[in-house]
């Protein structure tokens, strides 16, 4: 059942070796697969497919050698167990609830063959070796150990070949071609289920040797040459190397917690994932035995339990992980796995004074610790240098700690980025902090703030810029009341050698004017506003009168005692404007007004009011009438108030 790589060893071992001088940046990616419940995992190099065992949904997933899914092959009832050829051309698989295992074509994805392993048998693991498929069937006490010789004309099954052995559960099998004539057996359901190493050269095993190593075994991988084994389990703290000749214990490989899964590339590179009960990571990885501490690149949220769910790529330089099986199921993809992941961290004030020296800190840590006075290089990015200004290396002091100080000119967010950039043994690392530096509050002003100028007065506005910088440039915004008019740059420039930039404007509504200053690398952004009013212009023509002359101090018009007077306003129009229309009459040397009264606009700001009534009782007596915009009571507050010119007229018989 081991997952063999197709490549020849000083091919891979000349592409590692290039890959690391390289020092490529570190990449992990996660790529979603449509997987219900994790099994086994298969790895073809040859025609660049991962195969998983999906045995809740009775199929096989299929992704490319990125991890990337491209299909499924379906129709196979509790799908188990995976096991490639030699040459890459097929993929065996065993299928619990159909009692059979079956071929399919790596090339074409299509079912070849089908052998019927017998009623009730239950095949649940399947290894090749010496030209035939072995299988571990069966039930508890009821398992046991058969074979498929496709080496037959017609192949043939052979059932109980446990040569004695009797089985507490279907014994997990394990062969290489690179040590013929042996097949491992793991009787792993049981406490004190041992190691079976049978000699299977003559086509009917034999136990050469067998030990109980503790039981309940989650997985087990062997070495490239396929002379010793890798063992996930018994207990919880170790991976446990055993050599085939005579199960002697070579060597452990530490990890956290209870390991589940193992898979070793074919340089010797040992990877496993544990149950990280503790979410302390989760995928270890061995890159000259336990001498060194594991690369631990990663902690998943949820990882398959009673799976193999770790597979190198191919070519090994690559790990694929299956991480939280069912509706966000994934491919963890680790691109550099045997490269330790480096950390940074970086902290600089919250605060600091322009001008005044600041200390930044920070730490560099990793799996294999870096010594002292590795290179750090420090990039500055502020106001004057956006793009950043190399500061020169640091070296890290000891325990992974540095420091360094610096005198920021330019005020601001002052940004300050570490990078270390790696080497064969570890991954790049950036990490930044910023730090607000402090800036001055320029002076800015703008003239004619509460001003009122009649209707359509054109009027000049200056923005007066104080001590600054390097910017000099100010922005003049106009901002008409009324909410059909937007607020409008009117214009930008430089200041003049007073400091001074100003625009004309016509003013017919209430206008709030801002000029905006955006600040340098010493000096704050600032805004400065004049808000000024615009009345209406507001003209009163009367109609129907006979005469119209001088009296008493003003111009009368004269109307006939049959003759209403007509009244028209004009003004700008506003949706909803009404003009404010008021009336008066003199008596005895004053005027005393009457009720006055709002009047709609139309469109065109047009406002016609009759006056009415038995103008023979008017005979004689003088009136007056004028009209007006109201701010607020007009049906706007987009002008000022603005009283227009009293008509004065009388009536005649």
């Amino acid at each position: 059942m081991r997952k063999r790589s197709l490549l020849a060893a000083t091919t891979l071992a000349a592409l590692i070796g290039s890959t690391a001088l390289a020092v490529p940046s570190y990449a992990d990616t996660d790529r979603p697969i449509p997987l219900s419940d994790a099994g086994d995992t298969v790895v073809d190099g040859v025609h660049q497919h991962i195969f998983l065992a999906d045995r809740y949904q009775n199929r096989i997933v299929v992704t490319d050698a990125t991890g990337t899914y491209t299909g499924t092959i379906t129709g196979l009832p509790q799908v188990r167990d995976l096991e490639l050829s030699p040459d890459g051309n097929t993929l065996y698989a065993a299928l619990y609830g159909a009692d059979k295992i079956v071929a399919i074509d790596t090339a074409t994805l299509g079912q070849t063959a089908e052998y019927p392993t017998g009623a009730g048998t239950m095949p649940s693991s399947v290894s090749y070796a010496d030209g035939k498929l072995w299988f571990g069937y069966g039930d508890q006490w009821e398992s046991g150990l058969g074979v498929v010789d496709l080496t037959a004309e017609t192949p043939k099954v052979t059932l109980d070949l446990a040569a004695g052995h009797d089985f507490a559960s279907p014994p997990k099998l394990y062969a290489d071609p690179d040590n013929p004539g042996t097949l491992l057996a793991l009787d792993a359901g049981i406490s004190s289920g041992p190691i079976i190493v049978y000699d299977i050269s003559s086509g009917t095993p034999v136990i050469r040797v067998t030990e109980d190593k503790g039981g309940f075994y989650k997985d087990a991988a062997l070495t490239p040459d396929g002379q010793n084994v890798v063992v996930a389990g018994p207990g919880t703290r170790a991976l446990t190397e055993y050599r085939l000749s005579d199960l002697a214990q070579v060597r452990t490989y530490p990890v956290k917690d209870q390991p589940e899964t193992v898979a070793i590339a074919p340089d010797g590179t040992v990877a496993a994932t544990v149950l990280d009960t503790d979410d302390i990571g989760d995928t270890y990885v061995f890159t000259n035995g336990p001498a060194k501490p594991s690369v631990r690149n990663v902690s998943h949220s949820w990882m398959p339990w009673g799976a193999h769910a770790i597979s190198w790529s191919a070519d090994g330089a690559k790990l694929f992980v299956q991480t939280d099986p069912g509706s966000n199921a994934k491919l963890h993809r680790i691109d550099r796995p045997r490269t330790y992941e480096a950390t940074l961290t970086v902290n600089a004030p919250t605060t600091a004074a322009r001008a005044k020296s600041l200390k930044v800190t920070g730490r560099l840590t990793s799996g294999l610790a870096l010594p002292a006075g590795t290179p750090l290089k420090v990039t500055r990015t502020d106001m004057e240098s956006p793009k950043g200004k190399s500061l020169g290396t640091r070296p890290l002091g000891t325990g992974g700690a540095f420091s360094f100080t610096d005198t920021p000119q330019s005020g601001g967010r002052v940004t300050y980025t570490v990078t270390y950039e790696g080497d064969a043994a570890h991954t790049s690392a950036k990490a930044a902090d910023s730090v607000a530096v402090s800036r001055a509050k320029p002076v800015l002003k703008i003239n004619n703030s509460g001003k009122v100028y009649a209707y359509g007065k054109d009027v000049r506005f200056t923005a007066h810029l104080g001590t600054t910088y390097k910017n000099r440039t100010v922005e003049i915004w106009a901002d008409p009341f009324g909410g059909d008019k937007p607020n409008k740059r009117v214009k930008t420039g430089r200041v003049n050698s007073h400091g001074d930039l100003s625009v004309v404007l016509d003013l017919r509504r209430d206008t709030k004017v801002t000029a905006r200053f955006k600040g340098d690398s010493r000096y704050l952004a600032a805004s400065a506003t004049s808000t000024v009013g615009a009345k209406v212009s507001v003209s009163t023509s009367v109609s129907n009168h006979y005469r119209a002359k001088s009296a008493w101090g003003h111009t009368y018009y004269f109307f006939h005692k049959t003759r209403n007077p007509l009244i028209t306003t004009k003004m700008p129009y506003y949706p909803a404007r009404a003009q404010k229309f008021e009336f008066e009459v003199y008596y005895q040397g004053r005027w005393y007004p009457g009720d006055p009264a709002y009047f709609r606009l139309g469109t065109g700001g047009v406002s016609k009011v009759t006056i009415t009534g038995n103008h023979g009782q008017d005979v004689g007596w003088r009136f007056r009438v004028r009209s007006s915009y109201i701010n607020g009571s007009s049906g706007d507050s987009v002008n000022s108030t603005t009283y227009g010119a009293w008509k004065y007229f009388t009536f005649t018989d």
